[in-house]
């Protein structure tokens, strides 16, 4: 449903969308690749495609880069030149690259996967018979969509693995001696089950298949044995893999092509337990992803170096194999070919030391250890005494305006976040969470400031400020690209030009501010605002939300202060977090004061966190408190 409205606001917009401009960074040229890794890989992705409906720009990290050598190697028949950092657009001078924004507009998409997946999505609404690239997008098209810092499976396709083949190349020889572990990671990846929308009914076939297969093979041993032969492993006779069969039915548009008739009865009544698993076939499982054309050229580089030293790849038989398969895609040689990457043939490899992919999980112990158990026993009770006996307990600042307000009616309609589509109950609740906000910010703020809304949703923070504040410029930041042109939709009929929308992940964005803001950023996200802005030295207005989804990443580890550490143990953190979300208007009311305790104990240790690098933060109620169970705000200035 979702990704058909998408649909249909990207059609809406289809003869209205200006020429879009791609920037993508460049460092050096390594055998037939372009650096960094994130350029090939979205010049590769192009010329999948078939794409030319970017204009493509190269920014050098250096001084002294030749265009002519730069674009000889590009026989994409794409219209490619060179721009220094200081041409590019302002907005785009604030995000890490790639980056593609709209000729002179202010809508900015950053990052790999954003702007890998806007390419994808643009080049089907030009062309809506290349139905197969839109495939590449997945089940319910949200291959890679969830963003590097919540998702493991994005962040090692979008970052790890290219970061690490890059540091392979040009490391020294002695360092290049160890295969990296986020390629021992990808290899692990590639050796788990896989796990599809439809899999009962797929193992039911592969069964089915595999009972066949040993029937079939009976004949021939019995044969080759009366013949005098020696006897040969079943493997030697293989059927065709079920797995193999529907994924390349899929790409060469056959659907059908793999299905079955209806299983007899003693393989529908076996157990989902006893089931066969299903192997990989591509990376994200049996169908050909976004994920898979991420990783080839990266991979390819990877080889390209090993055969040069003569390494060895026994260790690595399932990239092997994945590797050769993605090479009989269609269109894969020939994008390939474009781009001048010249495609490797490797040996079928057989097996893998298990000592080799021992200790490759990319996750540190400390993130182990929120698995082992996430159901507590008991109530937080233990935990606020253990802290209250060592003198600690929730603390709320006095709110420094509780009755100011804004003049709604005075406003106009696009300002209200009523024009985002909600109930009128909502809206009036969501009114009073900005009266909270603007009213901090509005002290805060001065003429010339940047304030960036992180995690601005439909924009209703932002646009409230951009509309009041006009002397300041505002930046809008979400990863979820509906939300944003709505809220650019509201924008241009508000007539603001005082905002910049980008959609993009956090970490993505580098540009200088002097305060950020978020309303309800879910659990990590709110930490995540939080450092964004000490990095900055800019002030911070913030409400967190979605507590019970605070745990250790690779990032922040909890809890985070000095003080709470000291008392707290990880999982005892976590009860705290947990239980910090008991405060919805439906709960008993003693239930939700204990809640409220805990959302103000978990946000103490990140005030005191933050207190510990320089900054004055407080802990302040919203008002009305009815406006939301999540009603915490922190307000945060560098000292």
């Amino acid at each position: 449903m979702l990704w058909t409205k998408e649909l249909q606001l990207r059609r809406k917009m289809k003869d209205s969308i200006p020429e879009e401009h791609l920037y993508l960074g460049f460092s050096h040229q390594y055998g037939d690749s372009i650096f960094p890794l994130h350029t090939s890989i979205s010049l590769f992705l192009l010329s999948y495609c078939d794409c030319k409906l970017f204009k493509i720009f190269l920014v050098p990290t250096g001084e002294n880069a030749d265009d002519q050598l730069v674009t000889k190697n590009l026989s994409l028949n794409l219209e490619v030149c060179l721009i220094s950092r200081c041409q590019l657009p302002v907005v785009v001078q604030s995000c890490c690259l790639p980056a593609v924004v709209v000729k002179d507009g202010k809508f900015c998409r950053a990052g790999l996967s954003v702007v890998l997946r806007h390419i994808i999505q643009k080049t089907y609404q030009a062309d809506p018979s290349k139905k197969d690239v839109l495939e590449l997008l997945g089940f319910k098209k949200t291959c890679l969509k969830a963003c590097a810092e919540v998702s493991r499976w994005t962040r090692l396709c979008e970052i790890s693995i290219p970061l690490a083949v890059e540091r392979f190349l040009t490391g020294s020889p002695e360092n290049c001696q160890t295969i990296p572990p986020d390629v021992l990671e990808l290899e692990r990846k590639l050796g788990e089950p896989v796990r599809v929308h439809n899999d009962d009914k797929i193992r039911r076939q592969k069964l089915q298949q595999q009972k066949a297969g040993a029937k079939a093979a009976l004949p021939v041993l019995a044969k080759e044995a009366a013949e005098g032969g020696e006897l040969v492993e079943m493997h030697e006779h293989p059927l065709p893999s079920l797995e193999l069969s529907i994924a390349f039915s899929k790409l060469l548009v056959q659907e059908g092509s793999a299905t079955v008739n209806r299983e007899p009865p003693h393989i529908r009544k076996t157990k989902t337990s006893d089931l066969p698993p299903l192997d990989h076939v591509f990376a994200e499982g049996l169908y050909f992803t976004l994920a898979d054309l991420v990783l080839l050229p990266c991979i390819h580089q990877f080889l390209v170096s090993c055969k040069k030293q003569g390494k060895n790849l026994f260790n690595l038989p399932l990239i092997s194999s994945w590797y050769q398969r993605v090479q009989e895609v269609p269109r894969v040689k020939q994008a390939a070919d474009k781009c001048n990457m010249q495609l490797l043939q490797l040996p079928e490899l057989q097996s893998t030391p298990e000592e080799q992919l021992q200790n490759s999980s990319l996750v540190p112990d400390e993130l182990e250890e929120e698995h082992e158990d996430n159901h507590f026993i008991g109530g937080p009770r233990p935990t606020m005494t253990k802290l209250m006996e060592s003198g600690i307990e929730a603390k709320f600042s006095p709110h420094p305006c509780p009755n100011w307000t804004l003049d709604w009616n005075s406003l106009p309609a696009a300002v209200s976040p009523g024009e985002g589509k909600m109930s009128r109950d909502r809206a009036l609740r969501k009114q009073q969470q900005l009266n909270n906000l603007v009213a901090v910010v509005k002290k805060l703020a001065k003429p010339g400031d940047v304030i960036v809304d992180f995690c601005s949703g439909g924009g209703h923070v932002g646009i409230v400020l951009a509309h009041m504040m006009p002397s300041c410029q505002v930046v809008l930041i979400e990863n979820k690209e509906l939300s944003l042109i709505r809220a650019k939709e509201r924008s241009d009929e508000l007539g603001l030009n005082n905002v910049w929308f980008i959609q993009a992940n956090l970490d993505y964005f580098n540009g200088t501010f002097n305060i950020g803001i978020a309303l309800h950023a879910c659990g990590v996200a709110t930490d995540m605002v939080i450092e964004h802005c000490i990095k900055a030295q800019a002030a911070f207005v913030i409400c967190p939300c979605c507590y019970g989804f605070i745990q250790n990443t690779v990032k922040f580890t909890y809890p985070q202060s000095h003080q709470f550490k000291e008392i707290l143990s990880y999982k005892e953190h976590m009860i705290l977090c947990r239980f910090a979300d008991q405060t919805a208007v439906q709960l008993p009311l003693e239930r939700r004061l204990i809640g409220k305790q805990c959302m103000g104990l978990v946000d103490l240790d990140r005030a005191w966190a933050a207190e510990g690098r320089n900054y004055s933060v407080q802990v302040i109620s919203m008002e009305p408190e009815s406006c939301s169970p999540k009603n915490n705000m922190l307000v945060g200035t560098p000292t």
